[in-house]
């Protein structure tokens, strides 16, 4: 399909490797793991935080991932032999990363997310990859990208990254200012997937969205109040395509809101009138991903 300019439709704003067993719990759900190569990391971006990470799950795949190095793990004097962290215990002595047992309110009060579990551990910061990395094509894929403008909330940004390792989204890429990047809470709320997903932070998204529009990639914004819905975008979703979500309340900001080739909505058919931007943020992703099914 050759590139076109639809109409812009406004409105308000809306919103290492391991070669055998322990696997990822996820493993199964998300195909094969995408490595983080330090090819791909970007001089520019430079890290994401992400150096202390919280609750059972975020630390097993930190540990499978072996993206990072971990330096120690703390665990909660009363769960030494419990069975529920049996495989973060054998995969963490596989890997000869120190395991350190500590009284409950110690770990408790080094943690900064609710529910630690008994669980927390320090690594190594996650490293941003390259910008020019994430838009770049690849044999046989069209580039599957999703820009997350001003959300700061911890547990939104966690479980779009969820969203997006799911639906096989190939990058996130993140402002640098008025976002929030990768804290205890993020990577616990992403249940681990931070470990896999390739984010890019950028200085100033507007112009990301040009660079990629400039590379052939369909910039798709939502808005709550725009005349076209998500499911009439077609066969552009198999094409290199970038979501645009914004905060909730807020919305696109402007600026980014006029770098999209088009703004949708989601229809809401009950008396509410919007999702959380991280459940439309599923529901985008995954109806892109439907579309790019293999023909069987």
């Amino acid at each position: 399909m050759s590139r076109r300019q639809p109409p812009r439709r406004g409105g308000r704003p809306a919103g290492g490797r391991r070669s055998g067993p322990p696997r990822s719990r996820g493993a199964g759900r998300t195909g094969q793991v995408r490595s983080g190569g330090s090819s791909r990391r970007s001089s520019g971006s430079g890290d994401l935080g992400g150096k202390q990470i919280e609750g059972r799950q975020a630390v097993r795949e930190l540990l499978l991932a072996q993206r990072r190095r971990v330096h120690e793990i703390w665990i909660s004097g009363e769960l030494e032999g419990d069975d529920g962290v049996a495989d973060i215990v054998a995969i963490a002595a596989a890997n000869r990363v120190p395991i350190n047992y500590v009284a409950r309110s110690t770990l408790e009060s080094a943690a900064r997310s609710e529910a630690p579990q008994g669980v927390l551990a320090h690594a190594g910061a996650l490293p941003a990859v390259d910008f020019d990395h994430c838009v770049a094509p690849r044999p046989g894929k069209a580039p599957f990208i999703v820009a997350v403008d001003g959300v700061t909330d911890p547990g939104n940004l966690g479980a779009i990254v969820r969203s997006c390792d799911g639906a096989g989204v190939d990058a996130i890429v993140l402002p640098r200012h008025r976002a929030v990047h990768v804290t205890p809470t993020v990577a616990k709320a992403s249940a681990g997937a931070i470990e896999y997903v390739p984010i890019t932070v950028v200085s100033g998204l507007p112009n990301a969205l040009k660079r990629m529009r400039d590379a052939g990639i369909w910039v798709i914004g939502f808005d709550d109040a725009a005349d076209r819905q998500l499911f009439d975008i077609g066969d552009l979703a198999t094409e290199g395509v970038c979501l645009v979500v914004g905060a909730e309340g807020a919305g696109l900001s402007r600026l980014v809101r006029e770098r999209c080739d088009m703004i949708v909505s989601i229809p809401m058919l009950g008396r509410v009138s919007s999702l959380n931007v991280s459940a439309a943020t599923a529901l985008a992703t995954y109806e892109i991903a439907r579309y790019r099914r293999p023909s069987s």
